[in-house]
């Protein structure tokens, strides 16, 4: 079970983390938006995804019967 998490506590110590956190997060989807790497497939991108969530599952289910 995952903890709830309050939309109104900053993960932020301060306002000044919080924006340096966005400037940086801002630079690195324009970087990625204006690269010029292959574009990876949205299906391609969700099946990797789904993937990695599945092996994850089993090594959950079988250590949890250790």
């Amino acid at each position: 079970m995952s903890a709830q998490l309050s939309p109104i506590v900053s993960e932020f110590e301060t306002e000044d983390q919080a924006a340096s956190y966005d400037r940086w997060f801002r630079e690195k989807v324009l970087e990625a938006m204006n690269s010029d790497k292959p574009r990876l497939p949205h299906d391609e991108a969700m099946a990797t995804v789904q993937s990695a969530l599945d092996e994850r599952r089993k090594s959950r289910a079988s250590s949890a019967l250790d």
